[in-house]
């Protein structure tokens, strides 16, 4: 029997150790067919939304595993694949991490975030298709005390020299876009992060050439006048729009495919029944009529043999 993968959010992880997953594929084939330039999923905690960024881009990058999806329900679209699997460059950033109690603390995280996707793509410093000044902004990149003005257009910049390295437009992903405007309005500096992640994202996303397509994730939809102003190719996805709605959270099907798997196998006594589960997680319902569960809820009431709050309580 397959492990249930308990908060484990890399999809590679998950399928080299052969972890137990719900086939959210079909996400690929729909973005790329969707066709916009940047879109923003957003869903609430622990949805899954991590997970499938990981496995975007491990499908788009150059240095991904194609073996990773043998099986799986993308590879039934073979044209699709041949034509897009493997054959970008890729800037994963996730700003989750960005919690601070000031500003301050909060730029200097971020800016590691910039440093730590920099530092991934080290050979930049050795390619014979940069310039002797593209190769010192690269450096620029890597530095710790990187101030505001650099910051906003650090990812533009890294998209830049990654395009021109490999003669390839560039795929962004940036998971938890909200987080550290959320942490901000907690701690008082609101106005000063919203002005930096505007500027940071705008840049990005907006004045971008070397820009493939880009995917953000994040719980909440913060107003498109405070941090989107002016992005004309900006779509936005949230669980009261039709369209993706099967690919963040499980649905009835996932749900009775994967009772019956566990519960079949389960020698501990009964607590958990399908009913059950349907009471205590089937709590979201879609524009389109789709029923959804929280992932994690699911998981781990199967995997501790008991009903619970999993969706809020941190120790479980």
């Amino acid at each position: 029997m397959k492990r249930l993968p308990i908060g484990i959010e890399d999809f590679e992880k998950i399928r080299q150790e052969d972890y137990y997953y719900v086939d959210k594929t079909g996400m690929i084939g729909d973005i790329i067919r969707n066709g916009a330039e940047v879109t923003l999923f957003t869903r609430p905690r622990r949805f899954g939304k991590s997970l499938n960024m990981s496995m975007l881009e491990q499908f788009f990058s150059l240095n991904g595993k194609p073996e990773l999806f043998e099986g799986l329900q993308i590879m039934g679209e073979p044209e699709l694949c041949q034509k897009y699997m493997g054959q970008y460059p890729v800037i994963s950033l996730s700003l989750k991490g960005i919690n601070a109690v000031s500003y301050e603390t909060a730029f200097k995280i971020a800016v590691r975030g910039i440093n730590e996707s920099a530092a991934m793509v080290d050979y930049l410093e050795q390619s014979e298709r940069l310039t002797k000044n593209d190769k010192e902004s690269y450096r620029e990149l890597l530095k710790r005390d990187m101030d505001e003005a650099e910051f906003y257009v650090s990812l533009r910049e890294l998209s830049r020299l990654l395009a021109k390295h490999f003669d390839k437009k560039v795929i962004i992903l940036i998971d938890e876009y909200d987080v550290p405007l959320a942490k901000a309005y907690e701690n008082g500096y609101y106005d000063q992060m919203i002005f930096t992640m505007r500027n940071f994202l705008e840049q990005a996303l907006k004045t971008n050439r070397n820009l493939q397509f880009a995917v953000l994730t994040g719980c909440m939809r913060i107003s498109r006048e405070s941090i989107f102003t002016g992005l004309n190719n900006f779509q936005v996805l949230s669980i009261s729009d039709v369209g993706f709605d099967e690919y963040f959270g499980f649905t009835e099907q996932e749900v009775d495919m994967l009772f019956e798997r566990y519960r079949e196998q389960e020698t501990r006594p009964e607590k958990i029944t399908r009913q059950g589960l349907k009471t205590w997680y089937d709590g979201y319902h879609t524009a389109s009529g789709q029923r959804l569960y929280n992932p994690r809820s699911v998981v781990m009431s199967l995997s501790n043999n008991n009903l619970g709050n999993y969706w809020t309580s941190k120790e479980q």
